[in-house]
């Protein structure tokens, strides 16, 4: 006459109490389906899984069959690909090594290491940034869980290994480095610069603003402003938006400096900064204002009138309590999810290139400062793909460089499409 479930009812005060109890505190959740967490679960399962079989089948033929007693028949002998993360040559993220520099035509964005520190102008050492940041990044994954993205699966990239800089020579090194990223940027693919100090801002940007007619604006994320004309009678890492904003498409109006502040910025770039009428926007603005309105405004001064921003990352900008290698650290910056969620809000939008700068290994610790150089790299890229404007760059390529290849003929890229 009963059913089990009412016959295993207790009717006794005490267990009706808890029981009432235990609805409650379930009613007081919210819906599980609006958690991101819940959304992402769901997300995974509509990725695409082809380039991981595929990569796992090249490591097999380029690294042989593994031995007999291995179960996983997709282990080879030789280390290939992404696994494991502490064996194999040390590209960005286990990217492809673009040895014929030729080929970084065949790629959604290019890596490029700068090892350069003759701009630095107390401690040296972001030579060796490139090096640290790579080896690091063998510790991700292309996925990221809360974005839902694949960068293996939805993206191509390729590492180009690093620029031939001149050690003690900074014009001569300004040059090696625009022609590199000249040569990235005409191809279509997009250049992503790991540094070095911050001198190399300038011969970045000229490496793309000398390929293209258009108009250019920047986001520029420091605790310095870095607007001088010289320090120490040369173009050093205090210097780069000073030449930068000397080009004919690179007004300093759309030069947005988010995160300024301290002890450390010269009153001689804040005159340079008044004079040209760039935008900063201090730490204390961002602290006030938010995340999401502070993204909203450098946007919309970087983008007013342009056709594309550069991005130029200082890994300085972070509160050095986070990432005590660099040369110049300053408390009272970013913090971590503040620094990648305004990187990744900015990057949303579409980016012509960007830079990472001022990772310097010999005072880091456990990889800390070169790990966190290497989140705001891959976070750009997966808000990229996100929303879809990895890309986006390739429109306003119009002056493409010629340059020679070895003993053969220059190849001219064509508009990259």
């Amino acid at each position: 006459m009963f059913s089990e479930a009412v016959k295993r009812r207790s009717h006794h005060p005490a267990d009706a109490r808890a029981a009432h109890e235990a609805r409650t505190r379930r009613a007081h959740h919210p819906d599980l389906t609006k958690l991101a967490g819940w959304r992402a679960l769901q997300k995974e399962g509509e990725l695409p899984e082809g380039r991981w079989d595929e990569e796992r089948r090249w490591a097999l033929r380029m690294g042989l069959t593994g031995a007999e007693s291995i179960d996983d028949k997709s282990i080879p002998t030789f280390a290939r690909g992404e696994l494991p993360h502490y064996a194999g040559i040390n590209t960005f993220l286990k990217a492809p090594y673009a040895e014929d520099v030729l080929e970084v035509a065949n790629y959604d964005a290019t890596v490029l290491g700068i090892p350069f520190d003759g701009g630095t102008t107390y401690r040296p050492g972001t030579r060796f940034g490139p090096q640290g940041v790579r080896k690091i990044s063998a510790l991700y994954t292309p996925y990221n869980y809360e974005i839902g993205v694949d960068l293996r699966e939805q993206m191509t990239l390729c590492d180009a290994g690093d620029v031939f800089t001149i050690p003690a020579n900074l014009e001569k090194s300004f040059d090696q480095i625009s022609r590199a990223v000249s040569h990235v940027f005409s191809s279509g693919s997009l250049p992503i610069m790991i540094g070095g100090d911050h001198s190399i801002g300038f011969p970045c940007v000229r490496g793309i603003a000398e390929c293209t007619s258009k108009k250019i604006g920047i986001v520029h994320f420091d605790r310095h402003a870095d607007i001088q004309e010289k320090d120490l009678d040369e173009r050093m890492h205090t210097t780069p938006w000073f030449h930068a904003t000397n080009m004919p498409n690179v007004s300093p109006k759309n030069l947005v400096q988010v995160g300024i502040g301290g002890w450390q910025v010269p009153r001689e770039a804040v005159k340079v900064a008044r004079e040209r009428q760039t935008n900063i926007i201090t730490m204390g603005d961002m602290e006030k204002m938010g995340i999401d309105k502070t993204a909203e405004m450098a946007l919309e001064m970087a983008w007013d009138g342009v056709d594309m921003v550069y991005m130029s990352f200082d890994i300085d900008s972070i509160d050095c309590g986070f990432v005590p290698g660099t040369g110049w650290p300053e408390p009272g910056g970013f913090l971590p999810r503040e620094a990648l969620a305004l990187a990744s809000k900015v990057a949303a939008q579409g980016i012509c290139g960007m830079e990472l700068v001022e990772v310097s290994p010999p005072y880091d610790t456990s990889d800390i400062t070169a790990l966190m150089g290497t989140r705001v790299i891959v976070d750009v890229l997966g808000a990229m793909v996100s929303n879809g404007t990895l890309g986006k760059h390739k429109a306003h390529i119009d002056k493409p460089v010629t340059i020679p290849h070895g003993d053969f003929e220059g190849k001219r890229w064509s508009n990259a499409t």
